[in-house]
């Protein structure tokens, strides 16, 4: 994770940056927003900006949106900053921490934006054949495809990859296709040159050129815009970008990993992604299995989670009880790690003792881990009914899918044409003259009181 201080806060937030340092992260300063951008347009990047809230954070969010940079943006200043602290928020700084700071709160908060998850924790045999997979591809050049469910840890394999990578002591950079508009996506990738569109002051350098010699992570690609897949391809199979609005090529030397939580097969059936692009990324693919199919895993993962937050919120260490393990074991968890992870935070929370009873697992609406399992199984049954319905519809012409209808509704209403025309939404005239047309072409049609036979 990379952190960029803009403004005079060094000795504030010394202590904070000191904490976030030992976690792994890096930190620089820029003294003013004017070096601030030039630092970013020269691809010395960042994952998030603190700012102090006395600056032009308005301006500064504005520049960076002309520039197409795409970071968070967290406010810091003294507390009787309060309308400093609201106009921040309103120009779109994602927080405000009050100065003097907490050094923990500000660790947390680096967390919670940036999102910077390190924790690669596993026990489960489905999730090692997968790990030792990686293992073995990690020392190659090779594209890998990491595909798998929403929560899974899609980018959390992929670091792991980087680190054991020939490439580990270069840079890992990661952008998220999905999260980035369509319009910016293309400058944050290949970067561009000075008047390349309104508001591109100063040649700006791309996520390709920042992970020169590394890694470069395209999380979610199944999201990106058809028309750039076609650039991408070209920077992939050439080693060559081309900037936006630049007149010559630029090298690159970078390892390309991408995930998905689509099924990229059927994007390419559905003329979504491209089929040479898929076949460039997917030389290697590693699935990972959602949580439901990793036991082992989800009682690694509970214990580590439990005592983790504790820990953060300065509560006694606490443990699972044995019901509340079993309840976590046989949950559906459709959010996968990232569910699973919120749902013990906030038992932490809830629980009112040293150990966690399985009242205290709940979901964000208040229900217990049994009454989700039984909402998620009949969702996924409609899902599943409604899929083979539809299925069952494919080859069938219009007419003959309208027949059935009508002569299933008529009897349903057991003959009465007043009723069943009520329910199709179409007149009793009209109604009465598809039944005729039937009628003459030999099929049954329920009289009054009669119903039809399969």
């Amino acid at each position: 994770m990379r952190l960029l201080i803009v403004g005079a806060l060094e000795g504030q937030l010394s202590e904070a940056t000191k904490l976030a340092m030992q976690g792994g992260a890096k930190v620089a300063h820029a003294p003013s927003i004017e070096i601030a951008l030039a630092s970013l347009r020269a691809g010395r990047g960042a994952d998030l900006l603190l700012v102090d809230v006395m600056m032009d954070i308005a301006g500064l969010i504005a520049g960076l949106e002309a520039e197409r940079i795409s970071i968070p943006l967290v406010a810091c200043g003294v507390e009787t900053n309060a309308a400093a602290a609201v106009n921040a928020i309103r120009a779109g700084a994602k927080e405000y921490i009050p100065l003097p700071p907490d050094a923990e709160l500000i660790a947390a908060v680096i967390a919670a934006v940036a999102r910077d998850a390190t924790d690669f924790l596993f026990r489960d045999p489905a999730m090692e054949r997968v790990v030792r997979m990686a293992d073995q591809i990690a020392g190659s050049d090779a594209s890998i495809l990491i595909t798998g469910e929403s929560g899974t840890g899609k980018e959390v394999i992929a670091k792991y990859v980087h680190s054991r990578s020939k490439r580990a002591n270069k840079p890992f950079i990661s952008i998220n296709c999905a999260a980035i508009p369509e319009a910016l996506l293309e400058s944050e990738l290949f970067g561009h040159e000075k008047g390349a569109f309104t508001g591109a002051v100063a040649r700006r350098i791309g996520k390709f050129e920042e992970a020169n010699g590394g890694t470069l992570l395209l999380d979610e690609i199944s999201e990106m815009d058809f028309r750039l897949q076609a650039k991408l391809l070209r920077a992939i199979q050439e080693r060559l970008i081309d900037r936006v609005g630049g007149a010559k090529p630029v090298p690159v030397d970078i390892r390309i990993l991408a995930t998905s939580n689509r099924n990229l097969n059927d994007a390419v059936r559905g003329g979504t992604f491209r089929e040479d692009l898929l076949f460039r990324l997917n030389v290697v693919n590693l699935k990972l299995p959602p949580l439901r199919d990793r036991p082992g895993d989800i009682a690694a993962l509970s214990e580590h989670f439990v005592a983790k937050y504790s820990k953060a919120n300065g509560l006694p260490p606490r443990s699972l009880s044995p019901a509340a393990r079993d309840a976590l074991l046989h949950a559906p968890w459709p959010g996968n790690v990232r569910e699973l992870e919120n749902t013990l935070h906030r038992a932490v929370l809830l629980s009112s003792g040293d150990v966690i009873g399985p009242d205290a697992i709940l979901m964000p609406d208040g229900t217990g881990l049994a009454e989700a399992a039984q909402a998620h199984t009949l969702s996924s049954q409609l899902t599943h009914t409604a899929e083979t319905m539809s299925q069952a519809l494919v080859g069938r012409t219009v007419a003959d899918v309208e027949r059935d209808l009508i002569l299933d509704t008529v009897s349903h209403t057991l003959g009465n044409r007043t009723h069943a025309a009520t329910i199709l939404g179409i007149s009793i005239r009209t109604l009465r003259n598809k039944l005729n047309q039937y009628s003459d072409e030999g099929t049954y049609v329920p009289g009054p009181g009669e119903q039809r036979v399969a």
